[in-house]
């Protein structure tokens, strides 16, 4: 089998159409498209490249550990960026390995202060790299602007918002053009380097170059330093080319070219790894239980999203496995539900093997899922140098209580109704106890193929402290397609409608049915309680 190809793809400043015939062919043909992003999953590159994706793609979501804050790695900031890199690296180097083209997506252009250079760096001399130029933010901002840049002997300079006042006021100190970059937070130094050198009155500020409606063109002057996002450069035109009249009149056009900036509007910002924390990925074996949510991509946090792409293996119940897209660079252990124990040893083993595990569990993993499982077997000393962690899910209980209402709006208890793991009569004393008690009650687990008896049970006892007419909601498959919610009472519940895909939340003797403006009913638990 031959080796796959890396292609570093530029995207351009932000608009798909300004994305090459070439760099469109190449991400809808890849194997595999990676894109950088921060901790929050959202990636500018991404958004850019969407419309040329396809159906079935792999996709590498390579999250960066930190930003520019104080991290707790050995090595300091660089030291943990070195070691994202090189995992990174690694984890794109696998699908090349296995024959797979790789598409690495990049803003702008991919050899113009772009993350991609640090893949190529450690990608070219292994595999052969491709690069597809891409139209710079420079050129974008320029164009916004109406404005030519360099004419005749003018010359260009390009510099990061980030060298400091005193060494950015000498670079711009004279008539050359200029194009400062990354001025994000450094806008206010920025600003201050421009009217060292004289040349304040002669900048201008673009804002999102491309973006359409978000475009925003501004004098230098007068930027407000706090509102000033990642994507956003300062120009300066040329001595030669400013004496075009096309400059002259761009602060009357620019509200053609882009919008100006109303003060105090809200305006939607794309954080970045520059603007946004994140935590350290280690290069090293490590078991992260991940909650996949109730189901549907839109369930599943961020974080979670970024723990599933950075894992060399997935470990679960089979039906939790069969949610994770399928990457080939991943191996899968999908298991049966009731070797919970054997599941997280398996994890445990291939971390200690230097192994990035996933283990998945639907919900909240620490709500009647692996956490506590996995966390019991990483106790024993075999397993003492593997780091654990916790990442949460929308548990089903939430789930289901947010498309009811608020029927959990009070003070309430999660209980589940198997007895595989605990007796009977400890699940009746507690159910007892948590009626008695005025809980409205979230019940997991509430009914299966082979336990059918429990939840009848449980509806008598609860009769014991509750009125007929208490509303129960009985969420099925909440969150998927076959999503189906229905509102009772405690009365007219009927048991036989319940399975393993259900949670049954029983209200308690403040909850009530409102309707809706649709006359949809609404299950409300009142946060103020009598007396």
């Amino acid at each position: 089998m031959s080796d796959g190809t890396l292609y570093g793809v530029g995207l351009g400043p932000g608009d798909p159409e300004l994305v090459t015939v070439k760099a469109a062919r190449l991400i809808g043909a890849a194997d595999v498209v990676a894109y950088h992003c921060a901790r929050h999953g959202r990636s500018v590159a991404r958004s850019i490249a969407e419309p040329y994706l396809r159906a079935g793609q792999v996709e590498e979501q390579l999250v960066y550990p930190v930003t520019t804050e104080v991290t707790d790695h050995p090595g300091g900031y660089d030291g943990a960026m070195e070691e994202f890199y090189a995992a990174a690296a690694d984890r794109l180097m696998a699908h090349l390995a296995a024959g797979r083209d790789v598409v690495l997506l990049a803003e702008g252009d991919p050899l113009f202060y772009s993350s991609y250079m640090h893949m190529h760096k450690r990608i070219s001399g292994r595999f052969a790299a491709v690069i597809v130029p891409g139209v710079t933010s420079v050129s974008a901002a320029s164009a916004a602007l109406a404005m030519p840049l360099v004419e005749g002997d003018d010359v260009l300079t390009v510099l990061p918002g980030t060298l400091g006042r005193e060494v950015l006021a000498e670079r711009l100190r004279g008539g050359g053009a200029a194009a400062v970059m990354k001025i994000g937070r450094s806008y206010p130094g920025v600003r201050a380097a421009l009217k060292d050198a004289g040349r304040l009155e002669q900048a201008y500020y673009v804002e999102r170059a491309s973006a359409g409606p978000r475009q925003v063109i501004e004098r230098a002057a007068d930027v407000d330093p706090s509102t000033v996002p990642y994507m956003s450069l300062v120009i300066i035109a040329g001595a030669e080319a400013a004496d075009q009249p096309s400059s002259a009149g761009v602060a009357a056009t620019s509200g053609a070219a882009g919008t100006a900036r109303i003060p105090g509007a809200a305006e939607v910002t794309e954080p970045t790894p520059a603007s946004e924390p994140a935590d350290r990925i280690s290069g090293s074996g490590r078991v992260d239980v991940v909650g996949l949510g109730p189901g549907g991509r839109d369930w599943l946090t961020p974080q979670a999203a970024a723990v599933l792409a950075a894992a060399d293996d997935i470990v679960g119940y089979a039906a939790y496995v069969d949610r994770v897209p399928p990457n080939p660079r991943q191996r899968r252990h999908g298991s049966d539900n009731r070797v919970e124990a054997q599941r997280a040893e398996l994890a445990l083993d291939l971390a200690r093997r230097g192994r990035r595990v996933a283990v998945v569990s639907s919900g909240d993993p620490g709500v009647f899922a692996m956490a506590s499982v996995v966390l019991e077997a990483a106790a024993d000393e075999r397993y003492a140098d593997v780091p654990v962690s916790i990442v949460p899910g929308i548990t089903a209980a939430q789930a289901v209580a947010s498309v009811a209402g608020a029927p959990l709006g009070h003070d309430y208890v999660m209980l589940s109704l198997s007895d595989r793991l605990k007796p009977w009569d400890v699940i009746a004393r507690r159910l007892a106890a948590a009626a008695a008690g005025d809980f409205a009650i979230a019940i997991y687990n509430p009914a299966s193929q082979s336990r059918r008896q429990q939840l009848v049970d449980a509806r008598e006892l609860l009769l014991a402290h509750r009125d007929a007419e208490t509303p129960v909601v009985v969420g099925r498959a909440v969150g998927s397609d076959e999503q189906r919610v229905t509102v009772t009472t405690l009365g007219e519940f009927d048991p036989e409608q319940v399975d393993m895909r259900c949670l049954v939340i029983v209200g308690s003797s403040q909850s009530r049915v409102v309707r809706d403006g649709a006359g949809q009913p609404r299950v409300i638990t009142p946060r103020r309680y009598p007396g």
